[in-house]
């Protein structure tokens, strides 16, 4: 993966994206030093940049993440279009796996569905049947959504910048075919140590998961980077985001795909040791 060439204000918006990441410090917004909220290609520039330094120093991108997709999360920042992010190999958390404490800097969690490809989305208006068609199987997903800016002061130019705000993700392990599954209709809940805290259904990702998945593979063609075969593709929120703390364990049910589960680990609780 080539590395833009950045320079002045957005070459430092990548260096102050990057030390965040790399220390654990979340930063000041940088939004003023890409142009503000309607630089949306000098965003994903930076966006594009961070991505290959960290392949370069030995990352795989598995795949791309749809953001901003339910307009309830769009009201909570006061965006209203969606943005996409790339996924790595070491993004992914084992289903019912545990979260090490300092492995994001202010998660939250969003219950989504998981599109895995089996053949290359490559033209720039895509008919929905080629969409279609290029579906393998389905994954009940959540995403730890994480920013490296401080409070998640964002517009849409921070989190494009910020690689769509994406921390973590973890798969379920049960596929399911595209044709058994009402993406409209199909309802969410996702409890936190045992207690309901978000619910919603596929209609409001976008009035369906595949109308997100069609504007991302229209959107990744028309930069030169169409969506390939074997890739994952997270939908986007099916309800709110839920903020995670120490020992908070998540659980969703998405009707017609099954459950997953992730735990964060408490204080003090250690692992890999």
């Amino acid at each position: 993966m080539n590395m833009p060439v950045l320079t002045g204000t957005a070459e430092r918006a990548f260096r102050q994206l990057q030390t965040a990441a790399r220390t654990g410090a979340a930063c000041a917004p940088v939004r003023d030093l890409i142009g503000g909220a309607a630089a949306v290609d000098t965003a994903y520039a930076v966006q594009s940049a961070l991505v290959a330094a960290r392949v370069a120093a030995g990352a795989r991108i598995v795949g791309r993440k749809i953001g901003l997709t339910a307009p309830v999360v769009q009201q909570q920042f006061g965006i209203d279009q969606p943005d996409y992010g790339v996924l790595t190999a070491d993004m992914e958390v084992a289903p019912d796996g545990v979260i090490p404490v300092g492995a994001t800097l202010q998660p939250r969690c969003e219950a989504e569905i998981a599109f895995v490809l089996s053949r290359d989305l490559p033209h720039v208006d895509p008919g929905m049947a080629e969409v279609i068609s290029a579906v393998d199987y389905l994954l009940p997903a959540i995403e730890i959504v994480d920013s490296r800016i401080a409070g998640w002061d964002i517009t849409v130019a921070d989190t494009i910048a910020d690689n769509a705000s994406s921390g973590l993700f973890i798969l379920g392990q049960d596929r399911r075919s595209l044709r058994d599954v009402d993406l409209y209709a199909c309802g969410m809940v996702m409890e936190c140590r045992g207690g309901e805290v978000s619910t919603g259904a596929g209609a409001a990702c976008m009035g369906s998961p595949l109308n997100a998945l069609r504007w991302l593979a229209a959107e990744m063609a028309r930069r030169g980077m169409p969506l390939r075969a074997g890739e994952v593709v997270l939908s986007g929120a099916l309800g709110p985001m839920v903020a995670a703390r120490p020992g908070d364990s998540f659980d969703v049910r998405i009707n017609g795909l099954g459950a997953v589960s992730v735990r964060f680990a408490p204080k003090g609780e250690h692992h890999g040791d």
